[in-house]
């Protein structure tokens, strides 16, 4: 089972990808069949036929309350999973503040913010990076990061791997008193200046 911290790294949005490559699919099935109906390859008399059938419609009409009861709930089901999908996508995300002291009165707590702005600096100073911007999420006690890196161009991406993965995130699993970190890094590479034609 995924730790809520190594869920957290990538905010998921597998449910928003599955609805819309099923409505997609659903769209592509949908044109192909009126291209096969169109073309006549399933007889020229259906292709002749207007898409709202005569032989449909009188089916509909001798079965009018079970098509009514079915659109209802089909309607419904639809509503409750939009609903669903809209408050999902919608919802903040956690970024846990980390309590260094939990003592009453004299508590010490450093907020998520604070985290990230300290680790993102201390990725800047590694040679190559531009750079850097970092968010920490998930749980209090697991915390997730991260870490988005831009480079000057020419960097050597595995001599800054080398550094961030020996230096910066080493330093900030020792700052926040946990074993392990789990970290997202997203790296964008520096392209040359562009030249003004004149």
């Amino acid at each position: 089972m995924k730790s809520p911290s190594v869920a957290a790294l990538a905010r998921s949005y597998r449910a928003e990808r599955v609805v819309t490559a099923l409505i997609g699919l659903l769209a592509l099935l949908a044109g192909a069949t009126a291209l096969v109906v169109g073309q006549g390859w399933l007889g020229s008399f259906r292709a002749v036929r207007p898409v709202l059938d005569p032989i449909a419609l009188d089916t509909l009409g001798n079965w009018q309350t079970h098509a009514r009861v079915g659109a209802i709930v089909l309607g419904v089901l639809l509503l409750v999973l939009g609903l669903l999908l809209a408050a999902r996508t919608l919802r903040p995300e956690r970024h846990p503040d980390l309590a260094l002291d939990r003592s009453v009165g004299s508590g010490l707590v450093v907020t998520a913010s604070a985290i990230a702005e300290a680790i993102a600096v201390d990725a800047e100073q590694v040679d190559g990076v531009s750079r850097a911007r970092a968010t920490v999420v998930g749980d209090p006690e697991e915390p997730a990061l991260r870490l988005s890196v831009w480079l000057h161009e020419g960097t050597r991406l595995k001599d800054v791997w080398r550094e961030l993965d020996g230096s910066v995130l080493t330093r900030a699993r020792e700052s926040l008193g946990v074993d392990t970190l789990p970290t997202a890094v997203r790296v964008e590479l520096g392209t040359a200046e562009r030249q003004r034609v004149r």
